[in-house]
């Protein structure tokens, strides 16, 4: 066998593990939509129909019109937004000072800090449930904002780190000569300069913030104060009434809060591939 036959059916080979992979991917997803416009008589037909004969959108509408889906929505977009804010603030100046500056343990701060991504969060559900009960934040969007920080903030230190420990020191030192304080050369020269990185955490700490379950789970009690994944997980129908499941309307919400995440992420994909390699790195 020839050169360039091994050459074709290894590049044959290759695309089609390519398609495996991504009819991994992107099935489960396909089947919520499936399962999203589908009638309640075609979800578990046999045989399997992988369309719906007769496709529809009622299970969208009834979806807005349940109002505590719509509280949820409400609920995770002020807790995703604030804790990317937040891990961005805290974030950016620890980075700052882990990535600028050399002083004795730095370094074990640094994989201290990597470390802390590490831990379950069932392993500290039990000391968190009881400090936000001492904090008196029990089934308030505070408890998720405070405990959510504990898996963002972490990792948005650890990748920002990097972002600044590739900047020139070169700049620093000039704002120095012009007479700028540290802190001031952090915000007008190397926070401008580490937008892209800011970019990237900030995406993921929203999307590890939105998706976050087994917290809104524990902290929160009553159905106006659930987030989305909880919402949905505890879905009831929109109309009311028997204890049955609506598939078709979980799918349909599935779906609803999932989209915005994909746009997001297919958007900035190339900025998320360069964080996740600079957070790689070693300081």
């Amino acid at each position: 066998m020839g050169t360039a036959s091994r050459r074709t059916i290894g590049s044959i080979l290759f695309y089609l593990l390519l398609a495996v992979i991504l009819v991994y991917i992107i099935f489960p997803f396909y089947w919520a939509v499936r399962s999203s416009i589908a009638p309640n008589s075609e979800l578990f037909a046999t045989p399997v129909q992988y369309w719906p004969s007769h496709a529809t959108l009622a299970n969208y509408r009834l979806v807005f019109q349940n109002a505590d889906f719509i509280d949820a929505l409400r609920n995770s977009a002020i807790v995703a937004t604030s804790v990317t804010l937040a891990s961005l603030a805290v974030g950016a100046l620890g980075a700052y000072a882990l990535g600028r500056f050399s002083f004795r343990g730095r370094r074990p701060v640094l994989y201290l800090v990597l470390s802390m991504t590490m831990f379950p969060q069932i392993a500290v559900l039990g000391a968190l449930y009881d400090m936000v009960n001492r904090f008196g934040l029990y089934n308030r969007l505070g408890a998720l904002i405070l405990t959510y920080l504990i898996f963002t903030l972490p990792f948005t230190v650890w990748v920002l780190t990097s972002f600044f420990q590739a900047l020139p020191h070169e700049l620093e030192e000039a704002a120095y000569v012009d007479g700028a304080s540290p802190l001031q050369a952090f915000y007008q020269i190397l926070l401008p300069l580490a937008a892209p990185g800011m970019v990237t955490t900030g995406l993921l700490a929203f999307i590890a913030a939105w998706n976050e379950f087994l917290f809104a789970l524990s902290f929160m009690q009553t159905p106006d104060k659930r987030t989305v994944p909880v919402a949905i997980f505890t879905f009831t129908p929109a109309t009311g009434g028997g204890f049955e499941i609506p598939w078709g309307q979980m799918m349909a919400a599935t779906v609803v809060v999932t989209v915005p995440l994909i746009v997001l992420t297919l958007i900035f994909q190339r900025r998320i591939l360069a964080g996740l390699t600079a957070g790689a790195v070693k300081g």
